[in-house]
């Protein structure tokens, strides 16, 4: 899933610093450490190659196959795959399942993607990986940082007058703190490929090769910040993105594309990239230039990738890729996606090998690199229209069965895992019109199900299901339900007492600005989580780790109490769990206080995951993002498929790495927790 509500380039989310990502990696180095690496891979394989045949591990068992192929389709729904395949709809689906098993997966506690796919990778629960949301608290200053990736500038600088030039790399750490099972196979001498498997960010260092997904930033250090172009408004900030003004005088216009900071300059003076537009006096395009290239743009087309660079001075250019799409001429509207970091040349690192984005690019062109990158916020802010994001959305689904193909001949033995995200993100945004015939996109939904089944065809071409030295097994971190309602925590907590804000104030502000921390006992933020101000834990606690246990339950209590007076009082909060209760990881420390399981049509408000209150406890949903799965997880269990029978029932994503594992021949470490499906089945 995406929380697009928490990934706009809010300043308290533009994770990577100012310079801390770009400086260190120019045209001209990268070149050139990207040459080093290649020779010095060619120079010291055989010496390496003798390394791994002697440190090795041992295999603990003989491999039941050779080749495992996990496609992991985000968010598919085993209600809405059972309809289609009872259906006669997904007749490749059913042809696995009926060679194989299908079933439900049990999802996380909570039911978010990030923590979902962190369990799948780890074999471990949130408390032992440390991912308990898209967003944790900063409980020092109140703020809110991304759970999954700490970024942190070079420790050491030389300033010369207005620039600053780093002598050392940015610190770039992922907080996903179990080892993932490619991690394991590497040590037995099974490699893997691991392609846009979410929270991958920073990639992993391993005997195999990975290209990053969820929480891998554009070339701005955001989550994806789309550009609008427009002669309609004033320049403005969206969430998600900005707004340019822009005149058209005598059939053209001539602007400049945000970019990123200058990567030396201590003002962070921010990088442009000066565009002039030529209108067809017909309305079916404009010619575009920018330094170095000329672009014909066709009204109602995407460009191709367009490669862009930032010029910070010699040997200073920053490459990024955009896709632009030309929405009309008369009134001029032109919107441009997230400036992607350019898979051919990489101004931070989104795979493994580092040079290994260099070659699928080889392979098969540019492609998207930002983690998150189907542009739902642009489609919330209306500056892309549904045509527009269902393009879009294909695009990169085409880009991701690329990789796939490639790929699939390139692992033999192994394992191959690709993730799409189509799924997901077509049922965020049109869940609302899915099965409503007078629905302009009433088929969406559908629709990427179709194109789900008619992939695993042509893979089905590829792999023959009676080839038992390969197994197959098609899988999703959650299914989704509807979002109709949202849920204010803070407002509720406020009414309820437990939350103050400081004198003078009426309402709180973004990030939990406003609140007296002197009399407040809990607070919340993200998309699932509720959290206490304990004495010791946040910086101006006032809740005793001695009343924290009661406290909790009195919350869990009255929050399962709630009920929606305008749904004829509907139990809008059917569970609240205690992960203190749930878990017994050594990251403990980092979950929330309560994880709240929202009944089917409801969800945390946009307002609460950015930490702000509102006016009301519970209000009608008004966005185009109209599905979600933050919800209670047992209303929201993701599908397995396998080629090769497995224990379908009961089956949860805390099972499948150990799963891989056991196929492939290695036993599984003492620190996972779940267990081998494969085991089970033929016992």
């Amino acid at each position: 899933m995406v929380a697009a509500l928490l990934l706009a380039p809010a300043p308290a989310l533009a994770y990577v610093g100012p310079g801390a990502g770009f400086a260190f990696v120019t045209s001209f180095f990268l070149l050139l450490s990207t040459l080093l690496l290649v020779i010095a891979a060619l120079l010291t394989w055989p010496v390496r190659l003798i390394y791994r045949l002697f440190t090795r591990e041992k295999l603990s068992h003989t491999p039941r196959c050779k080749r495992v192929i996990i496609v992991g389709l985000d968010g598919l729904d085993p209600q809405v795959t059972r309809e289609l395949m009872d259906a006669g709809e997904l007749p490749n689906f059913k042809r696995i399942a009926e060679a194989g098993s299908f079933g439900e997966l049990a999802t996380t506690c909570p039911a978010i993607s990030p923590v979902a796919w962190s369990t799948f990778a780890t074999g471990v629960d949130p408390s032992k990986h440390g991912i308990f949301d898209f967003l944790a608290p900063d409980r020092q200053r109140y703020g809110l940082k991304l759970s999954s990736t700490d970024i942190r500038p070079p420790r050491r600088n030389l300033r010369i007058g207005p620039y600053v030039i780093p002598l050392s790399r940015p610190s770039i750490r992922g907080m996903r703190r179990a080892v993932p099972f490619w991690t394991t196979l590497a040590k037995h001498g099974v490699r893997s490929h691991i392609i846009r498997v979410p929270i991958t960010y920073p990639p992993d260092e391993f005997d195999g090769a990975m290209l990053s997904a969820m929480c891998a930033p554009d070339l701005l250090g955001t989550q994806g910040s789309f550009t609008f172009f427009t002669s309609e408004a004033r320049d403005q900030e969206r969430i998600g993105g900005r707004v340019v003004g822009v005149e058209v005088s005598d059939g053209a216009v001539k602007t400049a594309l945000p970019g990123p900071p200058h990567p030396l300059r201590e003002d962070h003076r921010q990088l442009d990239l000066p565009m002039q537009l030529k209108l067809k006096p017909d309305g079916s395009g404009a010619t575009m230039k920018i330094p170095g290239k000329t672009v014909e743009l066709q009204t109602g087309r995407y460009s191709d990738w367009i490669e862009l660079r930032f010029d910070g001075g010699p040997a200073m250019g920053v490459y990024g890729i955009a896709r632009f799409r030309l929405a009309s001429t008369s009134p001029f509207r032109l919107y441009v996606t997230p400036i992607n970091i350019d898979p051919a040349k990489p101004a931070q690192p989104v795979s493994h090998p580092f040079y290994f984005s260099v070659f699928l690019s080889k392979l098969m062109g540019r492609y998207a690199t930002l983690g998150l990158a189907e542009d739902t916020w642009a489609l919330n802010e209306k500056v892309l229209d549904e045509k527009g994001f269902l393009e879009q959305v294909s695009l990169y689904q085409g880009e991701r069965e690329r990789m796939l193909f490639e790929l699939l001949d390139r692992t033999k033995k192994g394992v191959l895992a690709v993730v799409f995200d189509a799924t997901d993100r077509i049922q965020h945004m049109f869940m609302a019109d899915h099965g409503k015939p007078d629905a302009p996109n009433g088929d969406a939904v559908r629709e990427v199900y179709y194109e789900m089944d008619r992939m695993l065809g042509r893979l089905l071409e590829r792999v023959d299901l009676r080839d038992e030295r390969s197994i197959i097994m098609v899988m999703s971190d959650h299914g989704f339900a509807p979002f109709e309602r949202g849920i204010n925590l803070n407002t509720w907590l406020q009414q309820e007492g437990y939350l103050h804000l400081e004198e003078g104030r009426d309402a709180m502000g973004e990030y939990l600005e406003g609140v007296d921390w002197s009399r407040t006992r809990a607070y919340a933020l993200g998309l699932s989580g509720l959290y206490l101000n304990v004495q010791g834990r946040e910086s101006r606690g006032v809740v005793s780790e001695a009343e924290a246990p009661a406290l909790r339950a009195e919350i869990k209590q009255k929050l399962e109490a709630l009920v929606d007076e305008e749904r004829d009082g509907a139990q809008a909060i059917p569970r609240v769990f205690d992960p203190h209760r749930m878990y017994r990881g050594p990251f403990m420390d980092d979950a929330p206080d309560l994880l709240v399981g929202y009944a089917r049509g409801y969800r945390a408000s946009w307002d609460t995951a950015r930490g702000m209150g509102g006016e009301q406890v519970i209000e009608d949903n008004t966005r185009h993002w109209t599905g979600d799965h933050c919800m209670d997880p047992s209303l929201v269990p993701g599908v397995i498929f396998s080629s090769r029978r497995l224990q379908s029932q009961g089956a949860r994503m805390i099972d499948v790495a150990p799963t891989v594992l056991d196929l492939l021949g290695v036993a599984k470490p003492p620190n996972m927790t779940g267990h081998s499906l494969y085991q089970e089945a033929s016992e």
